[in-house]
């Protein structure tokens, strides 16, 4: 538990909140809440960053159910702002994302928070994205004794760490959990002197130049060498009423939300590896499964389609395509359409699950970097794009297969031409232009 976090209760709201005499977030969370979960380590950071302006306090909603029902609160986590005794502001709730709560708290705070000067960091390779790809790089770059560091949006570990077991990477007994082999890569890069600066919001980037800037909210970056691995992120549904239940219903990370789903009905979306994997994994906890298709078989493994074909728990719906997304304050089921005769039904379930393919996270970098009609940068087999000194690996360059192995064999390319990139321009140079930066 963080010190700069207060952990109250309906007896001590009115002298922790109510008679605070900072402005107050307040966060009502749950117990086995994967949403909360995932809030957790960004409301640590953030009153670590904003604790000295205003209190940040947490109460469990599960305990205090009266003190939430009076103000309304009915999902976890929901995020309430106070000032002088009464709620300003808007709320959050849900699945909250760092800038947003961030913006939130700026908004409440005021002129009394006034931002200045972001402090320099420099280094010699500068790796963005933290998933195989970004630490394999960073494994590379670190052994090689280059000044490295990895800045992530999120905490370390990519769609990887998401995924509940990799069955097909080299040196593993067989299979391994994502989580499991992400924690192992970022403490071998630690171990080679890499620093890792997680939750960071990337504001700007710039990388032309002998030396490339990335600023984020709090820091400017200064690197002799950029490793772009930010990967990409699930496509989302495209159907009527996705945004609106997205976390209430709609989900993308089977391992971070299936377990919400005990003795449940959930559907699958997809027909890929992912889909039918997660869908398998599902049965875990819901007591129905159905996987709804595009087209009349599966494009997954030969062995991901004996597993899900063999579960009982598994059922299909072939050749349909969701067209809604129903609901009231929850997801209460889909309108699923036929794509060989038009027909549109009505499916009940309690939760989505959606696998249908990724994006790559590169909006930032067009105009600087070339990118395919697809939006995933262009880089060669050495992982050049088209700036000197810039590298693109894993799902985020141009390439047929995306694998947790072939990320890591791109980051391991990245990092070793990173370091030749270096070798080639004397950091002599480089220091100079960092100082002309300044």
């Amino acid at each position: 538990m963080s010190d700069s976090i207060v952990y109250s209760s309906m007896e001590q709201f009115e002298t922790d909140v109510l008679k605070s005499d900072w402005p107050v977030i307040l966060d009502f969370y749950s117990e086995e809440c994967a949403p909360c979960e995932a809030l957790a380590p960004i409301f640590e950071r953030l009153a670590e960053k904003y604790g000295r302006l205003m209190r940040f306090v947490k109460i469990l909603r599960q305990q205090n159910r009266p003190l939430a029902e009076k103000y309304g609160v009915k999902s976890s986590p929901t995020i309430l702002f106070f000032k002088n005794g009464q709620e300003v502001g808007g709320r959050l709730n849900g699945y909250i994302n760092k800038p947003d709560l961030r913006k939130a708290i700026e908004s409440v705070l005021g002129e009394s928070f006034v931002k200045g000067e972001l402090p320099k960091i420099e280094c010699d390779v500068l790796i963005l994205g933290g998933g195989p790809a970004g630490l394999s790089a960073a494994i590379y770059a670190g052994r090689a004794r280059l000044n490295t560091v990895l800045v992530d949006e999120g905490l370390p570990g990519g769609q990887a760490a998401t995924t509940y077991h990799i069955a097909n990477y080299p040196g593993t007994p067989g299979a391994v959990r994502g989580k499991e082999l992400m924690k192992n890569m970022r403490e071998q890069a630690e171990s080679f002197g890499v620093r890792i600066d997680d939750l960071k919001e990337v504001m700007e980037v710039r990388l032309a130049g002998d030396v490339k800037s990335v600023k984020t909210e709090d820091a400017e970056y200064l690197a002799r060498a950029v490793v772009i691995a930010i990967g990409a992120q699930p496509r989302k549904l495209p159907a009527e009423g996705e945004e609106i239940f997205r976390g209430r219903g709609v989900h993308y990370c089977a391992t971070c939300d299936g377990a919400m789903y005990q003795d449940q009905r959930v559907i699958v979306v997809g027909g890929g590896n992912s889909a039918v994997e997660e869908a398998v994994f599902l049965t875990r906890f819901a007591r129905e499964v159905t996987i709804v298709h595009e087209f009349d078989h599966f494009q997954a493994s030969r062995i991901a389609q004996e597993e899900a074909f063999k579960n009982p728990k598994i059922k299909m719906i072939w050749e349909s395509h969701v067209e809604k997304v129903n609901g009231g304050t929850h997801l209460t089921g889909l309108t699923v359409k036929n794509l060989k005769t038009g027909e549109l039904r009505e499916i009940e379930t309690d939760g989505v699950f959606v696998y249908i393919g990724t994006q790559p996270q590169s909006e930032r970098f067009r105009g600087q970097l070339a990118v395919n009609e697809y939006g995933y940068i262009v880089a060669d087999e050495e992982m050049r794009t088209s700036i000197p000194g810039v590298f693109a690996a894993g799902d985020v360059r141009t390439k047929s297969i995306r694998q947790v192995i072939t990320a890591a064999n791109d980051g391991a390319i990245a990092g070793i031409n990173a370091e030749r990139h270096l070798a080639a321009h004397p950091a002599n140079k480089a220091s100079e232009a960092m100082a002309v930066t300044k």
